[in-house]
């Protein structure tokens, strides 16, 4: 009996042990799929925080905005202006045509909202206001370049060249007429080897052999890449994007609607 006795005691002791050991199995266990669990919700949080984060445009700032317009090849006036005017669009892009307001059957074919009020619209063009404002010494302006349709390249270094020669305002009416647009879409698209064409095409405006020369030389390649790359600082991802100092209009706002804030401004 006393034989039996002893082993019932070992057997119980082993039972103790075992349960002990399984019991700290299974505390462990559950400690680490919690920690799993905790662990992968953290980092779905963190990343859902730096999706946000990235969605977010920058903050845009007057201080943003000057420094922007010092950085841009086309500008009028500067910076101590109390408005500054920043224009980004491709010349190829529809909408901003509709906003240079140049090419009015496009922008009766673009709807009622658009048509021009010389043509029995509403719509007021904020390019050619813009150009007003800076005409008479009350605002500043500088253009940047974003790809908004594709075909704009060509276009866009006729005006970098238009710029240097004085004529801009010149080119850019005439790029941005409705001959201009199909040029550019239809003939030109972005062809280095059709500057001859593209030239002759704004020979009213500007020297047609100054023009191809500029062209030719190659001298605004890069140009390109950095308005580009301006206008992604300012969270531009479409064109047109216009800024009136730190107050963003992303598409072809008419002018109407700038209206209120230009005044504030020039107060």
């Amino acid at each position: 009996m006393k034989g039996k006795k002893y082993v019932n005691y070992a057997l119980v002791g082993l039972l103790v042990v075992a349960a002990f050991i399984i019991g700290s199995l299974y505390t462990k266990n559950k400690a680490l799929e919690q920690g799993k669990t905790l662990g992968t919700q953290q980092n779905q949080q963190d990343t859902a925080t730096q999706q946000q984060n990235a969605a977010k445009p920058p903050a845009i700032t007057i201080d943003k905005i000057k420094d922007t317009f010092s950085n841009s090849l086309v500008k009028f006036g500067d910076t101590n202006k109390k408005v500054i005017f920043i224009d980004i669009a491709d010349p190829s892009c529809p909408y901003c045509q509709i906003a240079a307001g140049q090419n009015p059957q496009l922008n009766k074919e673009a709807g009622s909202r658009f048509t021009l009020v010389a043509d029995g619209g509403t719509y007021i063009a904020p390019v050619p206001e813009m150009k007003k404002l800076v005409a008479e010494g009350k605002a500043a302006y500088a253009f940047l370049y974003s790809p908004g349709h594709g075909n704009g390249e060509m276009g866009t270094k006729a005006l970098y060249c238009a710029f240097e020669l004085g004529k801009y305002w010149e080119v850019h009416d005439k790029l941005m007429s409705a001959e201009g647009y199909s040029l550019m879409n239809e003939n030109i698209r972005n062809d280095k080897s059709k500057s001859k064409d593209l030239a002759a095409f704004l020979a009213n405006a500007v020297s047609a052999n100054d023009m191809q020369k500029c062209l030719d030389s190659g001298k605004y390649d890069d140009r390109l890449q950095k308005d580009m790359t301006l206008a992604s600082n300012l969270g531009v991802q479409g064109t047109p994007g216009f800024f009136i100092n730190a107050t963003a209009y992303a598409g072809a706002y008419s002018f109407k609607d700038m209206q209120a804030v230009v005044d504030s401004a020039l107060k």
